[in-house]
């Protein structure tokens, strides 16, 4: 288990980013939350399987359907098990 808390910048508010990473992160089987930012950023913590949690940033960075990803922060965390499931938080 990985804990990975990201900053993504770019094109990312108002491209249903948020939506399409809870999906995807439920497909994958991670956990955690995702959320806009005042700033323009999306904030979120990925927590599960290494190898579920890299895919799914590297999915964020390079296939969003309507986003453009122009950096993403990547803070690396120790995990908590503390969701049960990924969700937007608001």
């Amino acid at each position: 288990m990985i804990r990975k808390h990201c900053f993504f910048s770019g094109k990312v508010q108002g491209v249903f980013f948020r939506a399409n990473t809870r999906e995807q992160a439920r497909k994958r089987g991670v956990k955690g939350w995702v959320k806009n930012l005042r700033d323009g950023r999306v904030e979120a913590v990925f927590e599960g399987p290494e190898e579920q949690v890299d895919d799914l940033i590297e999915w964020c960075r390079e296939k969003q359907p309507n986003a453009r990803v122009d950096g993403v922060e990547i803070e690396e965390e120790e995990p908590t098990g503390e969701f049960d499931s990924f969700f937007i938080k608001r």
